[in-house]
């Protein structure tokens, strides 16, 4: 889980994780249009959120495609949000639960 920490707090490789989101599958040439930077620099980012099970790539031919991985940031918010956000949700709904009783009275 560090290390997708790690990953997630720069903010060029969030923003190549929302480019994936958008549209996955998507190369290195078509990924360094969007981002003002070398393709040497998308590189070593990608390289980072491979590392961190967040890309997944595969070959087609001569090009690399690039895949978005849901799954560890699913494991975080399982792990780090969902617990903290449940109290939150069971008060909310005992409060619509309460407004309704005091409506059909």
């Amino acid at each position: 889980m560090d290390e997708v920490f790690r990953a997630l707090a720069d903010p060029t490789r969030r923003e190549l994780l929302d480019r994936l989101f958008e549209l996955d599958g998507q190369s290195l040439s078509a990924l360094e249009e969007r981002l003002p930077m070398s393709r040497f620099g998308v590189m070593k980012h990608l390289k980072v959120l491979e590392g961190a099970g967040l890309v997944t790539t595969r070959k087609r031919g001569r090009e690399k495609l690039h895949f978005l991985n849901p799954v560890p940031i699913r494991l975080i918010h399982d792990r780090w949000v969902g617990k903290y956000a449940q109290p939150w949700a069971s008060a909310l709904g005992e409060l619509k639960k309460d407004i309704e009783s005091e409506e059909k009275r």
